[in-house]
């Protein structure tokens, strides 16, 4: 992309590896602009799709905008089964501890204001255990800050680039079922 658009202010920055959380912190540490967002690399979500979450946000319809995967039919290898009914699963979980509809928790897709990332910053493995994806930790951040969480609907697909990083889906559900358990005691169930 650098040298496609060498007019354009594009920096590669390097991340810790660690997992996806870590690697998207340290690229909202090192952005400059006034609005961040994930898109991730494996384009399951095609990039076409930022300017409707950017709109969103800029349009002041939310002070976080989430996508959601689960709104459009995608394709049969796009998702897996058993991360289908867990996304539906945490996405009622979610709406009950937030207090307003959330329908999916996962979706790499996500947009919010520079400010918002700053005070949401210190709030980081507050939540009971770490978040190794980093959603649940922006999505309990929004809430905590009060900001409201608005839905875009996204064209999910097969993976054009890499392999999921989701395979212990059973483990994954516990860990992220202990970081709900921990955030609806720190917001006040």
């Amino acid at each position: 992309m650098q040298a496609l658009y060498p007019e354009k202010n594009i920096r590669l920055v390097d991340g810790p590896g660690i997992c996806k959380a870590e690697n998207v912190w340290t690229g909202f540490r090192a952005a400059r602009g006034d609005i961040l967002m994930i898109l991730d690399a494996d384009l399951t979500v095609m990039p076409e799709e930022l300017p409707m979450f950017f709109r969103s946000l800029v349009q002041g319809h939310g002070g976080f905008v989430n996508g959601s995967r689960l709104v459009y039919p995608m394709p049969d290898l796009a998702m897996k089964f058993a991360n289908m009914i867990g996304n539906k699963f945490f996405g009622l979980l979610f709406s009950f501890l937030l207090d307003q509809r959330i329908k999916d928790t996962l979706c790499g897709t996500k947009v919010l204001w520079r400010k918002d990332w700053l005070r949401m910053e210190p709030l980081l493995g507050s939540w009971g255990i770490k978040d190794l994806w980093g959603d649940y930790e922006l999505l309990f951040g929004a809430s905590k800050l009060h900001l409201e969480i608005v839905e875009a609907p996204v064209h999910y697909q097969e993976r054009v680039h890499g392999v999921t990083k989701m395979t212990r889906v059973f483990a994954n559900g516990l860990r992220m079922s202990r970081i709900c358990w921990h955030a609806w005691l720190r917001l006040g169930g």
